[in-house]
């Protein structure tokens, strides 16, 4: 992005790449969000932590950008398994990194079914 565009474009970036990818990962989806580092390296940056154990952003501002995009992205009316309903995303964990002023870098991961499997060894 253009560093011009500032938080609005980042929310439009991330809200525009959950409503592309709509029913295709099987929601209900966990979703990382890179923002800043270098062109190289932000897309490998999202972290998918599980939505259960997964932490807030330690800045309150990037904590409450997570809830609120969570909510939104709830309100696509996606679903689990892209059926329609208010659960299609578990999370929204945004990871941060120092970039150079002339440039605004975010990536997108959607944690599909496959993120959310465990398994135990008793």
């Amino acid at each position: 992005l253009k560093p011009a565009d500032g938080e609005k474009g980042v929310r439009e970036f991330i809200l525009s790449a959950v409503e592309k990818a709509g029913p295709n990962p099987c929601p209900p989806i966990i979703v990382g969000v890179g923002i800043g580092g270098t062109s190289i390296s932000v897309p490998s940056c999202p972290n998918l932590p599980d939505a259960a154990g997964g932490s807030q952003h330690p800045d309150p501002d990037y904590a409450a950008m997570e809830r609120e995009l969570l909510d939104e992205i709830n309100r696509m009316d996606i679903g689990p398994a892209g059926l329609g309903g208010r659960t299609t995303a578990l999370a929204v964990h945004i990871e941060t990194y120092p970039t150079h002023i002339a440039g605004l870098p975010v990536a997108v991961n959607v944690g599909c079914h496959v993120t959310r499997h465990a398994q135990a060894v008793l």
